[in-house]
């Protein structure tokens, strides 16, 4: 096994365990993308003479039938290759001798590791986009489908005014879509393709960088060859941020699930199906998936920080640092789908008991309204205010139901917008990323 960086000497074993690190295993996730990165590089080396038609054609059959061993997974990295991009060229030094060895020219490990990134990472923000629009429409069938089942609303988790399920669920919804523009941005930022900026500085060859960016699907060339390697860590750090801005929906989300299915509420009927019990209290039934989604946003956050610190102290230019952003990039991309999907398959069967809803309003929750009607027949709001301020045990219990279908203007209990919704939820699986 030869190193990309050989020099006739030996790295001390315990020295080269420790740099290493995970990057055997985390390096298979960009694999095929390091595979697809150096077919446009062999045809562009050839397209500018660098290499022959014939090499490059021996160079691209090869990395065709490696992407086939990886998605089979029968390609491994082992950890004296220290990474893919090693474990890569060897495999085409073994096959094709002298022609394989040419496939690096004009570039360093520190472009290729970069497009092979930005290629999983653009993969990945598709399938996060698709997890998210599974999720918006379990989310708005669910809102839809309670919109008129009126719950006691709730600041500093005290009882305020009458609110529904429409309007709880219209609220994740909006915030989601408002979650899924994000996504469109980050996307649209790191579209740029970093190949053939080498090492930070270019290179003395003719490099066709274009048509590398072309090749791979970019929508631009990344320009200057500094900024490329100053953006890893950056990238990296603005793609988890988009994730976590999900998670903290999802986070609200799921605490909000916790309360209102306990049985001292019992608004929420979970399938049993999803609550895992005790190993002690046969009466248990828990919540489990929703307070792992509320501690796994902690650990994306966590993710992001962890990110920035690692960027955020390093001068231009490469840096070895930038191998332990892998991980959180990795993961970040992993917990949010997962999140998504778990929130679509719960959402979807989750029931809501009207009568405990109901049950739970009593006369002060009408206080406002009452306040505002005396407001609307003359009396100053502040004086209104105050007459039912020291009322609250004369207010009349009003009928729930007439009371939300009463707030009709934009955004309210009675005018929710579901349907505008349901069509920004549909425009989004027309986005093409």
């Amino acid at each position: 096994m030869t190193k990309l960086w050989e020099k006739g000497y030996q790295l001390n074993q315990k020295l080269e365990t420790f740099m290493a690190g995970n990057d055997p295993v985390l390096d298979l996730k960009i694999a095929k993308y390091d595979c697809l990165a150096s077919i446009a590089h062999a045809r562009m080396l050839a397209s500018i003479n660098i290499i022959s038609d014939t090499e490059a054609g021996l160079l691209v059959g090869e990395l065709n039938y490696l992407i086939d061993l990886i998605n089979e997974e029968k390609f491994k990295v082992l950890e004296e290759q220290e990474d893919i991009h090693t474990a890569i060229e060897n495999y085409l030094i073994t096959r094709l001798g002298d022609i394989g060895k040419k496939i690096h020219t004009g570039r360093s490990r520190n472009d290729q590791v970069l497009t092979a990134l930005r290629l999983y990472c653009k993969t990945e923000l598709k399938n996060v986009m698709d997890s998210l629009v599974d999720a918006l429409e379990t989310l708005h069938g669910f809102a839809m489908k309670n919109r008129d089942i009126p719950y006691v609303g709730r600041t500093h988790f005290q009882k305020a005014m009458p609110s529904s399920f429409g309007l709880w669920g219209g609220a994740i919804l909006e915030s989601l879509i408002d979650d899924s523009k994000i996504l469109i941005h980050t996307y649209q930022l790191i579209d740029q393709c970093p190949l053939g900026s080498a090492a930070s500085y270019g290179v003395n060859l003719p490099l066709d960088r274009q048509y590398s960016s072309n090749a791979l699907g970019f929508a631009k060339v990344q320009n200057n060859v500094l900024y490329v390697n100053n953006s890893r860590g950056k990238f990296e750090s603005i793609i988890i941020h988009a994730l976590s801005q999900i998670m903290l929906d999802l986070s609200k989300l799921a605490t909000d699930m916790i309360l209102f299915s306990a049985p001292e509420f019992g608004y929420f009927n979970l399938p049993e199906e999803f609550c895992p019990g005790s190993s002690l209290m046969p009466n248990k039934k828990n919540p489990d998936p929703f307070e792992l989604i509320r501690a796994k946003a902690a650990t994306v956050m966590a993710k992001l920080n962890q990110t920035l610190e690692i960027s955020r102290g390093l001068p231009s230019g490469y840096n070895r640092d930038f191998q332990e952003t892998k991980e959180p990039l990795y993961s970040s991309f992993d917990i949010t789908c997962q999140s998504l999907d778990v929130v679509s398959i719960i959402m979807e069967k989750v029931t809501i008991n009207a009568e405990k809803c109901l049950a739970g309003f009593s006369s002060e929750v009408f206080a406002t309204d009452y306040a505002l009607n005396l407001a609307i027949n003359g009396v100053p709001f502040r004086e209104a205010y105050q007459l039912t301020a020291r009322n609250l045990e004369n207010l009349d219990l009003v009928d729930p139901m007439i009371n939300i279908m009463e707030k009709t203007h934009l955004g309210a209990t009675g005018n929710l917008g579901l349907d505008a919704i349901y069509e920004q939820i549909q425009s989004l699986k027309q986005v093409n990323f």
